[in-house]
């Protein structure tokens, strides 16, 4: 179901005020109620419904770290996947998680948002085919339905992806599937899927008895780019919370990376009925070697090569220095 932008931010406004706090506490939660009571509150819009790719944020929330910054955040999922970063630089939420080329058409198109740090920070986006369609390479898409969730930078990547094996995109039909990714490919819609996470994707139509093959965009000439980030608005920069809010991702992220069944267990006490499944069990161990190293630490040199990849491929016209719109912030 489709909803009006209207309705939707309208909704996501009155969502602000409401804390998760439905989640039930786990032997590993140490967040005390006076703590609560007491943090700076901080809201933080998720780019979809909570999963692996959020793990230093549910563990950050549900290992009391950070309640140690003396923070209290509010994870909020969106309606609508596309809100989040305009909530952000509306003023209507505090931090959002968005992506790095999303980021950079966004500022192309004059909203005022910084980047703050890093979730994710290598590619999860790729181009999926079934195994059982025979199709071994991108020269083999040739006369083929590619679905798509989201025109633009999916659009960029998939004729980008095509350049590499001599095609273009009049050489495939574009069908727009919405956020049916998986089963447009599974009922025979379509014969691929750009789009699709490598770590949920695959592992998705393994559940359906049905093997997957991905074609990677940073082997078929597109950058490589920060998958995940956090932004927040321009004039906000300075707002001190913000260094407590990626200490407190830094340190879940250590953890995560040095006891990784433990951090399972304590990512799925966040809601264990919405979260402990057969999919996000498999997309954990996928997950896990892509969390950023480093989440603070800003690469101006990957993002300098995305933006000039975009100007020339006529995606944006034209864009600041990377400074104007990315940041690292001190230790």
């Amino acid at each position: 179901m489709r909803f009006s932008k209207t309705v939707i931010t309208m909704a996501m406004i009155l969502m602000m005020g409401l804390l998760v706090a439905c989640s039930p506490k786990s032997d590993h939660q140490t967040i005390q109620d006076h703590q609560k009571s007491s943090g700076q509150k901080v809201s933080l819009l998720l780019d979809w419904f909570v999963n692996p790719n959020h793990a230093a944020i549910i563990v950050a929330q549900q290992k009391g770290y950070f309640a140690e910054q003396g923070l209290v955040v509010d994870i909020i999922e969106p309606a609508d996947p596309s809100m989040p970063p305009k909530l952000v630089a509306a003023g209507q939420a505090d931090i959002a998680v968005d992506y790095q080329p999303q980021l950079q058409q966004q500022i192309a198109e004059g909203l005022p948002l910084v980047r703050i740090g890093t979730l994710i920070d290598t590619p999860l986006n790729s181009l999926v085919v079934l195994k059982s369609s025979g199709i071994d390479g991108i020269k083999e898409l040739k006369g083929k339905k590619i679905g798509y969730s989201v025109s633009g930078f999916e659009e960029l990547l998939l004729t980008t992806m095509l350049k590499s094996a001599n095609l273009n995109e009049q050489d495939v039909q574009m069908v727009n599937v919405n956020w049916s990714l998986s089963p447009s490919l599974l009922s025979g819609q379509v014969d691929g899927v750009i789009g699709a996470f490598r770590n949920f994707e695959l592992n998705q139509l393994k559940i359906e008895q049905q093997e997957g093959v991905a074609f990677y965009p940073e082997t078929h000439g597109v950058p490589v780019y920060d998958e995940l980030i956090f932004v927040v608005k321009k004039e906000t920069t300075d707002d001190e919370r913000y260094v407590r809010f990626m200490n407190a991702i830094t340190k879940a992220t250590d953890f995560i990376k040095q006891n990784p069944e433990e951090a399972w267990q304590i990512f799925i006490s966040h809601n264990p009925a919405e979260l402990d499944n057969q999919l996000n069990r498999l997309a954990w161990s996928d997950t896990l070697p892509h969390l950023a190293e480093r989440p603070k630490v800003l690469d101006e040199l990957r993002y300098e090569k995305m933006a000039t990849f975009m100007q020339q491929q006529g995606l944006i016209k034209h864009l600041p220095a990377v400074t104007e719109y990315a940041i690292q912030l001190p230790e």
